[in-house]
């Protein structure tokens, strides 16, 4: 069964399970450490979960059986992270709620939703609240600055104009160039170049750029500004955005400091 947010389960979930790594932090920040039984082997934050939990394979290769064996009652997926012929799989059988986060409004939302869900709202509220002042941080009228964020290498890969990395480019005042694209279009350095880039961003996942890459690029691009960037403060939509404010200014400042 695929839950619709107006469709509340009738009891307090007590056996769940996150597909998605952002989401189980967030499950995490609200207090639901008994009732949390399985997460995946990218669900890294919390440490103590990541060591303890029962991992049911990656977030687009899930190991059914075990999901199944498990008896959960709440299955937490995410329209894009996760397959959906396996989501659809599971569904036949377990209750599964599917989210779908674009931008921050998505998430804010995907938040007070979850809190109904799993009877948690007062502290998803105050979560909502916290991360909404949190955003205040960020200056719209700062100069904006021509970026191309980089998630993937052999071949190149970027994001598009409807995706929640662009979403949080925009409001950290990074211009995405590729912006006339959806979803996550392969580019070329030659794309990058002609395009008027004055900033890469390699983030650290799903690729895992490192300084050998970014030394790698340099050569290509003399004259742009490329840095590495945690990739978590750019696309994790859960928890982590009470801390993406202060990262973006932070990378704004280090980008920008040395210009007159």
């Amino acid at each position: 069964m695929i839950l619709k947010v107006t469709q509340e389960l009738h009891y307090t979930p007590a056996r769940i399970i996150s597909l998605v790594p952002s989401q189980t932090a967030l499950l995490h920040h609200l207090e639901l450490d008994a009732e949390v039984i399985g997460i995946t082997k990218f669900c890294i934050h919390p440490s103590t979960w990541f060591r303890e939990k029962t991992r049911i394979g990656g977030t687009k290769s899930l190991h059914i059986e075990k999901i199944i064996a498990l008896q959960p009652d709440l299955l937490i997926a995410n329209r894009e992270e996760n397959n959906q012929q396996e989501v659809e799989l599971l569904a036949e059988t377990l209750p599964v709620w599917v989210t779908d986060v674009k931008n921050l409004f998505d998430a804010l939302h995907m938040i007070e939703d979850l809190g109904k869900l799993t009877r948690k709202i007062q502290l998803s509220e105050q979560l909502v609240k916290k991360i909404e002042v949190a955003f205040q941080q960020l200056d719209p009228r700062r100069k904006p600055i021509r970026t191309a964020y980089l998630i993937w290498k052999d071949p190149y890969m970027t994001v598009g104009t409807d995706t929640f990395i662009h979403d949080m480019m925009t409001r950290g005042g990074f211009v995405n160039i590729f912006s006339n694209q959806t979803r996550y279009p392969v580019c070329s350095i030659e794309e990058i170049r002609l395009l008027g880039c004055e900033l890469v961003l390699l983030s650290s996942e799903p690729y895992p750029f490192k300084q050998k890459h970014l030394d790698e690029l340099s050569k290509l691009l003399p004259g742009t500004k490329i840095i590495l960037a945690n990739g978590e403060m750019f696309s994790w939509y859960g928890s982590h955005l009470l801390d993406a404010p202060a990262y973006l200014n932070q990378l704004y400042e280090a980008v920008t400091q040395n210009e007159s």
